[in-house]
């Protein structure tokens, strides 16, 4: 309403509505009456006249802080609204200022700024009862603009440019003959019959589908024109007009409306430069590099008044090789206005013209869909200052001077604004929705738009049931297409340009069941040497079919690995696939085995044989590289395992389950352990192997009695016992009575627990398991100390200690530390229970097992608190709390409670004791254990 575009503000929706209703009818005095039927309609309410008023009121107090008062004023009857300046009013006078006949590239120019005046789907944020219709008219005249512009197009050849945004707009408006006859035509110029006839089968589809109608005569016309290639069809040739000499050309393509996001990317284009600019623009397919180039070079028109001048390279459009650097010459000298007389045959003199032409000038160049560096090399300027930008879905690392910008996938936020922009009102009744729908597109801006536009023609369907079509993942890239364009078609294009190598290793890259990959599994996957498999990685790096968030991993956008996976399915034979799996799987065992005999050098007796295979483990030399690798493959170690159980591996899930145990263990990865675990058992099962079976039905006992599930840990263990002793495995058996003992411990059954622990101390004996025998004596020491003979425990829990030392077990030395902490604490000798504790935590930060570093906290609270110490033994319970909380560790959480309860109890905080105290007995009822019983006593002293 300003000639500075001001905003007004803090006006509510009502007022908005009359607002806005008010500027529909600029310059003519509309009465209250109008008003209130406009926004209610036939049922106004009895306070519609004073909510009219309130509504003047309010406009006029904005109008006023805005220094725009004036422009609202009361005539006889009515209120009338006098704008300095409307957009719509604008777009109109612009509109019909172009001569009915225009049939040049002004024209076009007149008609596009007119076009830009449309900022997303009008009165958006505005509720009344006047808006759908008032909507239909205006939707009405901007489509009117968009045709009439598409025929002006159309006669000057252009109907390569104009099939994506034709595209778009039959997508949004599929009953729409015109539209979808212009559409046609620029395929069926473009050699795509077949597309152009889809179109028309769309189009008669749509209209007997919602409004039980054939199409008019004109379009039947054209579409059997179109059946038999009649001639008249395409461009008629013309003489292309002479642009007059320093006269600016606009040759730049539609700028979509409903751009959204990019605020970063669009502030580097911009930011401040001096002299000739070049920005390379890259990103994979359907990324909007195009759309970027295309919004940004509009944003910018006003700084460079002497052109805004486009060419597609075509390096990556169906059916076209790309456009050779001397076509490109020609056709950026024609949009200079440069004769055609005045264009020199070879390359090199047109390009040093080119460079002439724009020595003086200030341009903005648009270089769409470039090959590589040296497609674009010979067409850039020389000494000017005009801005060029490069788009391309390569890297372009060697275009020296440019400024590189790799665009990304869109935010949430702006993914939800494109979205919305697209779909209306049924977008903001369900953001939920909106959210799964974007993360199945994975925030790829073709994909949403895509997504976008058939729920815009579908208007029975709601985003969630979009949301759930897209989820099936063997359907989902059919859903991202239309019959001119998809995601899939796209990626195609991207794959179509790798060489060989290239394209294997994306095909077999879709058979990894991770989400990233190294180079050394990759070079294991495709049967090729490391230095081979990264420089294949890199290519596809910088070709953007591959991703890189951290160096020396590589990911695919979720939507291209759908698409490897169709790939390797169609183009690699069911035994390529199966012996690429197996190359990977033989990788992650061997080089899984290698780092946990690193990190954990002393538990070879569990440790499964390894068979030598072709495929090398990863070059681990030391503990914390070894680690490290542990901590980056775990999920793709779990998805590999996983993947072996279900296929025809059942031997690798169960050695890669066994091998990997102590590391989910230590560092209480629970829940990928019992995946991994349930997924070998499945496989040992199907397979017929006893031996596999126990050990997989060991590791989940294990895995229960961390989480504190003691009766299923028993349980669990009663199968893989009678296994074990009836298959021999003296090992097994000992691992199971150790198991069977931790639980009876925690359940107080001491006499049972020491039974089992005792035989599974004679079997570790027997078979030489050093390991197992020092933590089987921790357990009987803990079994001693609950039953007050704290000389057996001290001594039990001494020889363990000795024993790791001897070995180097550090988990287990940080473990019998723990446990003497507690003998001590019993003896109220609590100086030396926390020394014990401390040297514990100590150990398992060092180690960085956090699944154990709440118990010795718990124990330097209690020691502390029982020491008369309670600041310190506050502090020490609630982080052992925030990590069994973090970590899932029930009985370790509810013994924190438990410790905080009692010293708020011995500080006189009763309310906080109770709340502590009741959250220890659920947490502990939850467990079974007796302690249950102890905590509702300590309740009910407070009460």
């Amino acid at each position: 309403m300003k000639d500075d575009d001001q905003e007004l503000t803090g006006l509510a929706p009502r007022h908005r509505a009359v607002l806005a209703y008010l500027l529909l009818h600029a310059r003519a005095v509309l009465t209250a009456d109008q008003l209130i039927d406009a926004v209610w309609g036939l049922t106004p309410p009895d306070t519609a006249r004073s909510q009219i008023q309130a509504a003047i009121t309010a406009i006029r107090r904005v109008l006023r802080e805005a220094g725009v008062a004036q422009q609202l004023s009361t005539r006889s009857g009515g209120y009338v609204i006098e704008p300095e300046w409307l957009d719509l009013e604008e777009f109109t006078s612009q509109v019909a200022a172009v001569p009915k006949a225009a049939d040049d590239p002004d024209a076009v120019q007149r008609i596009r700024e007119a076009l830009r005046l449309w900022r997303g789907q009008p009165l958006a944020d505005v509720a009344a009862d006047y808006v759908e219709s008032s909507r239909a008219r205006l939707e009405q005249r901007r489509l009117a603009a968009v045709e009439r512009l598409a025929d002006i197009e159309l006669s000057l050849g252009r109907h390569e440019e104009l099939i994506d945004e034709l595209s778009a707009h039959v997508a949004a408006h599929p009953l729409r003959e015109r539209l979808a006859g212009q559409l046609m035509l620029a395929l069926h110029r473009a050699g795509r019959q077949a597309d152009a006839l889809s179109v028309a089968r769309s189009l008669r589809e749509s209209l007997v589908e919602q409004q039980g109608l054939d199409p008019g005569r004109a379009f039947v016309a054209l579409e059997q024109a179109i059946l038999r290639d009649d001639p008249s069809l395409q461009v008629q040739a013309r003489e292309e007009p002479v642009r007059e000499p320093g006269r600016p050309a606009n040759f730049l393509p539609y700028d979509i409306p409903d751009f959204a996001g990019r605020a970063a990317e669009l502030e580097r284009i911009a930011g401040p430069r001096s002299g000739m600019t070049i920005v390379a623009i890259d990103g994979m397919a359907g990324i909007g590099k195009t759309a970027l180039a295309i919004h940004a070079a509009h944003r910018l028109a006003e700084r460079y008044p002497d052109g805004q001048l486009f060419v597609d390279l075509q390096a990556h459009t169906a059916g076209h090789e790309p456009v050779e650097a001397g076509a490109a010459l020609e056709t950026l000298l024609r949009q200079l206005g440069v004769p055609a007389e005045r264009i020199p045959a070879s390359d090199a003199a047109r390009s040093a013209l080119w460079r002439a032409e724009l020595a003086a000038r200030r341009a903005v160049i648009v270089l769409d869909n470039a090959a590589d560096t040296d497609h674009v090399r010979p067409l850039l300027p020389g000494a000017s200052d005009s801005l060029v930008l490069v788009t391309s879905r390569r890297r372009l690392v060697d275009l020296d001077g440019a400024r590189a910008l790799s665009v990304e996938v869109l935010t949430a936020r702006d993914g939800e604004a494109l979205f919305t922009s697209i779909v209306g009102e049924r977008a903001k009744a369900e953001p939920n929705a909106v959210l799964d729908v974007l993360q199945l597109c994975g925030f790829l801006p073709l994909a949403v738009r895509i997504a976008a536009a058939r729920l815009h023609h579908r208007p029975r369907w709601t985003v969630a049931y979009l949301a759930d079509r897209l989820r099936d993942k063997r359907r989902r890239l059919a859903e991202l297409s239309t019959p001119d364009r998809g995601v899939a078609a796209a990626f195609t294009l991207s794959y179509e340009h790798l060489d060989a190598a290239e394209r294997r290793m994306f095909r077999l890259l879709g058979v990894h069941p991770g989400r990233d990959i190294d180079t050394h599994a990759a070079a294991a996957l495709a049967g090729v040497s490391a230095d081979d498999a990264e420089t294949l990685l890199e290519e596809l790096l910088d070709a953007h079919v591959l991703a890189q968030h951290q160096p020396g991993r590589y990911t695919f956008h979720d939507l291209l690995r759908e698409h490897a996976r169709a790939t390797a399915a169609a183009e690699e034979s069911d035994e390529a696939r199966h012996d690429a799996v197996t190359r990977l799987l033989d990788h992650y065992r061997s080089t899984a085995a290698t780092a946990m005999a690193l990190v954990y050098p002393f538990g070879g007796l569990r440790r499964p044989v390894i068979p030598e295979t072709e495929s090398q483990a990863a070059p681990l030399r030391e503990a914390a590289e070894a680690g490290a690798w542990l901590a980056a493959e775990r999920a793709n170690l779990v998805a590999a395992g996983s993947r072996a159980a279900d296929g025809d591996w059942p031997l690798h899930a169960g050695q890669l389950a066994t091998i990997v145990h102590p590391y989910l263990d230590g560092h209480a990865h629970h829940a990928d352990a019992i995946t991994l675990h349930t997924k070998a058992l499945d496989a040992a099962r199907r397979q017929g192997d006893p031996a596999a079976e126990a050990r997989a039905l060991l590791d989940l006992a294990w895995v229960y009695w961390r989480q504190g599930r003691y009766e299923k840990s028993y349980e669990t263990c009663r199968p893989a016992l009678e296994l074990c002793l009836e298959s021999g495995d003296r090992l097994g058996a000992s691992r199971a009575h150790n198991t069977s003992g931790n639980v009876r411990l925690r359940q107080h059954s001491y006499d049972e627990a020491e039974r089992h622990l005792t035989q599974a101390l004679e079997l570790s004996r027997e078979i030489g398991n050093r390991v197992g025998e020092a933590y089987t004596l921790s357990n009987l020491g803990v079994a001693h100390e609950r039953q007050g003979r704290y000389p057996q425990a001290l001594d039990h829990l001494r020889r363990a200690l000795r024993l790791h030392r001897e070995f180097g077990n550090r988990n287990g030395e940080a473990q019998a530390l723990d446990l003497l902490g507690h003998v001590h604490q019993r003896q109220g000798q609590h100086a030396q229970a926390r020394d014990h504790h401390r040297q514990a935590l100590e150990l398992y930060r060092e180690l960085g097992n956090r699944g154990d570093e709440a118990a010795p906290l718990n124990g330097l609270g209690e020691a502390a608190r029982l020491a008369g110490d309670p600041e310190p033994a506050t502090a020490y319970h609630d982080q052992a709390l925030a990590i069994a909380r973090e970590l899932g560790n029930r009985p370790e959480e509810a013994r924190a409670h438990e410790g905080l309860a009692r010293i708020h109890r011995d500080r006189g905080r009763l309310d906080l004791a109770r709340d502590h105290a009741k959250q220890a007995l659920e947490l502990y009822t939850g467990l079974d254990v007796p302690e249950a019983g102890q905590i509702a006593a300590f309740i009910a002293e407070l009460e």
